[in-house]
């Protein structure tokens, strides 16, 4: 079959936390498409395995997006060997779950730090080429962004920064023609929403979520879902699409969110463990082994 002929064909793309989940969906959509694909995160064998089935197209980087040093190394790798990116996908995130009086502060820490710091380093390393290419920056959010739910605040802090911080990003470069996007999702079948699954304190949260809300989406739809609208420079990215609902009534959830808490969880508490869960999912463990953070 023939590459996608769109707009981003023979382009340079960069996916962050591309080993595994809906980054290395996104990796294998963008080389799927004719774009030259850079594979950027923990686990270099993974990497070299999604990077494998699209040859020249795809190069790959072991690199903590959290480090300046390092990811400012990639940056200049990356547009020696495949050219300037015109797409820079800051998907790269982990999470945890569990109350905050009891959560570990170095893994509470590491969430925000990869999901909020990671992306803003991301951004700056590439932004000289972005401006160059007059490109587009996509950053992954989430319903947390804006649903902030108990038992996860690291998480929800970190995606309600990262919402923030493309708003800013979108602003300040507007006049220098760089896009900027934001993806809100809500559950993609990955191995952390797997892991997720195992622990009573994330598995009961999920449950009491309205059926729609519950429902998990295949990775590779939200991947293609994620390209169509990068070639469109979308400013933002809906999926599912009802999420755009929930957005314009933003306001009213903390209050219907606490009062739901407030009724349910001194049950939840005494029926099941509410204890923290660490990292989720083998990308958790991967971000584990590399930075050497607390099991």
């Amino acid at each position: 079959m023939a590459p996608h002929a769109g707009p981003l064909r023979g382009r340079v793309a960069v996916v962050t936390g591309a080993a595994r989940g809906l980054g290395a969906g996104l990796a294998r959509e963008l080389a799927g498409r004719g774009v030259r694909t850079a594979l950027v995160g923990h686990e270099g064998e993974r990497l070299a395995e999604v990077a494998a089935p699209f040859g020249a197209l795809t190069a790959c980087w072991e690199a903590d997006i959290t480090d300046d040093t390092a990811m400012a190394r990639v940056a200049q790798e990356v547009t020696a060997t495949l050219g300037p990116p015109s797409v820079v996908i800051a998907n790269a995130g982990v999470a945890e779950g569990g109350p905050f009086p009891t959560s570990h502060p170095a893994t509470w820490r590491r969430v925000v730090d990869v999901n909020l710091i990671g992306s803003a380093t991301t951004a700056r390393v590439f932004l000289p080429a972005l401006l160059e290419t007059h490109g587009y920056f996509l950053q992954i959010a989430s319903l947390a962004s804006f649903g902030a739910a108990p038992l996860m605040s690291a998480y929800c802090a970190s995606k309600a920064g990262v919402e923030a911080f493309a708003h800013c990003l979108r602003a300040e470069l507007a006049h220098r023609h760089v896009g900027v996007g934001i993806a809100y999702l809500n559950w993609i079948a990955t191995d952390m929403i797997e892991d997720a699954d195992r622990y009573p304190v994330l598995r009961e949260l999920r449950a009491h979520m309205p059926a729609p809300a519950r429902r998990v989406h295949p990775v590779s739809t939200v991947a293609a879902r994620l390209v169509d609208c990068t070639e469109r420079r979308a400013a933002a990215v809906y999926v599912p699409a009802w999420l755009r609902a929930v957005q314009v009534v933003r306001a009213g959830l903390p209050p219907l969110v606490t009062a739901v808490a407030r009724r349910d969880l001194p049950g939840l508490a005494a029926e099941v463990d509410l204890g923290a869960t660490g990292l989720l999912g083998e990308g958790g463990r991967a971000d584990r082994t590399a930075t050497g953070g607390p099991g």
